[in-house]
């Protein structure tokens, strides 16, 4: 299936002007700087008519650039979820289309963006009619407040509104960043939440608290001060962590089958499937969390057991506390707020209130749940993106590069590289989903899959900006390279 058809439908879209001329390096650090202080604006802009909740989802809205509640609700999440669809759709050949056809690739990209239009109103509309993001006069808070001009429906639907109108600001905003700044703004964005956590949470959380154990005096003050900043040094082990894996790889060596001697290396990278199988991991969490916000309070009875129950219990305030979506679910108490004292004490001695699963059973189960999910997503992304030894052989041998010693077949070239890419993919899934469990359950700042992408980021970034300084200082070696 081709999307051909979407040629009219997409041409009626908005879309940012290239840019006529090359920006220089300090005018993308401009523009950049610039979508960054939008996003922090709507990032601390509440829509009219919602209602003020307690943050439930903390664990996605890093992935997400998103802040359950403001303008930017469903942040990133549509645009994401778009070009996930659409490249598992190309990679798995639903849809055919030569993506080097500059034609063809204008109008995927014109389909991705109106499929993320169309999923920002649908996810806004999930959030507010799942009471996720509540609104005056719905739900438990009916009898606290009114609904704009005495409607429900009119203030859900002005609320959803504005929610999505925060997400197709974000997927423009992608755009401007992408043409005129550096890098990506989708990845710009995720950094910035995740940054903006990591600082709210050291200078409004842990400094004052480990003052306040200083300021208490005695012989434990010290040793509790230092207990207090623990998330901190835990932020930091995974930070060091994630720079340690990005710099580690294993090297193929190429040379062009015409020209002798000339060639390189393929770099097959321990991460080699980047973050994504910890986003996609962390995506469905997220559903789950929905999921049992929707089926919550139903009963739905098999020889005499509430079937419902088993899936999921969550308390007045929607959260989620027992049943087997909670095993597989981050639902810890936040070691920040409750100190770790009492974070271990819950974890070794408490149990959950339906089924009384001792919570270390639940410590265990999300560790695992987390790493078999991102190897299955892990191996699963490759086969349908491109990524495979068959597809990166293929793409090779159309560069005109062979593996020195070996006869030009690609077949002997994906036969290399099976050697290291499947092995590679697993032990980097478990890698990054043993690393985001482990931060999740310390309690470090960002989470651990926030702290994944930002460290991939910020590498990706600062990359990109040695590669511009240096077409800048060299004009002709950006004419040699395209």
């Amino acid at each position: 299936m081709a999307l051909e058809f979407m040629k009219p439908i997409v041409s009626l879209l908005p879309e940012i002007r290239h840019p006529q001329r090359t920006p220089p390096l300090r005018e993308k650090l401009y523009w950049t700087v610039a979508g960054l202080v939008i996003f922090f604006v709507m990032y601390h802009i509440y829509p009219v008519g919602r209602y003020p909740i307690e943050d439930q989802f903390g664990f996605i809205q890093m992935i997400t650039a998103s802040k359950i509640g403001s303008l930017i609700t469903a942040g990133i999440g549509p645009i994401v979820l778009a070009s996930i669809f659409l490249q598992l759709f190309i990679g798995s050949k639903i849809i055919d289309m030569d993506l080097t056809d500059p034609e063809q690739k204008k109008i995927f990209q014109g389909t991705q963006k109106l499929l993320a239009v169309i999923l920002s109103f649908f996810e806004s509309a999930i959030y507010v009619y799942t009471n996720a993001v509540p609104v005056m006069g719905a739900g438990i808070y009916a009898g606290n407040t009114f609904p704009l001009f005495g409607n429900l429906f009119f203030t859900q639907m002005i609320v959803t509104f504005q929610l999505a109108m925060g997400s197709i600001i974000l997927l423009y905003l992608d755009e401007i960043v992408a043409k005129y700044g550096i890098g990506s703004g989708i990845s710009l964005f995720i950094a910035a939440g995740v940054s903006l956590s990591v600082v709210q949470g050291t200078f409004s959380v842990l400094i004052p608290n480990a003052m306040a154990q200083l300021a208490e005096g005695g012989a434990n003050s010290v040793p509790m001060a230092l207990l207090t900043l623990l998330p901190l040094v835990f932020t930091l082990v995974v930070f060091i962590a994630c720079s340690y894996a990005e710099g580690m790889r294993v090297e193929v060596p190429l040379v062009f089958e015409r020209v002798r001697g000339v060639g390189g290396r393929y770099p097959i990278k321990f991460l080699y499937v980047s973050n994504i199988p910890v986003i996609l991991a962390a995506a469905l969490m997220m559903n789950f969390q929905l999921i049992a916000r929707a089926i919550g309070s139903s009963t739905f009875y098999i020889g005499g057991t509430n079937i419902v129950n088993f899936l999921s219990v969550v308390d007045s305030s929607g959260r989620l506390v027992d049943g087997l979506l909670y095993l597989m679910t981050p639902s810890f108490p936040n070691p920040v707020l409750t100190g770790y004292q009492t974070y271990f004490d819950v974890i070794l001695h408490s149990s959950t209130q339906f089924t009384h699963i001792p919570e270390l059973v639940h410590v265990v189960a999300y560790i695992v749940s987390m790493v078999v999910m991102c190897v299955i997503f892990g191996r699963f992304w490759i086969e349908t993106t491109g990524m495979s030894a068959k597809d990166i052989a293929e793409q090779l041998k159309g560069s005109g590069l062979q593996v020195p010693g070996f006869r030009r077949d690609p077949r002997i070239i994906e036969k290399i590289l099976e050697k290291y890419i499947p092995m590679i993919t697993i032990l980097g899934s478990i890698f990054v989903g043993l690393l985001a469990a482990f931060a999740d359950l310390t309690g470090a700042l960002g989470t651990g899959t926030g702290i994944l992408l930002t460290v991939g980021i910020l590498h990706n970034m600062y990359e990109t900006m040695k590669r511009e300084q240096m077409f800048e200082l060299y004009p002709a070696l950006k004419n040699l390279v395209g």
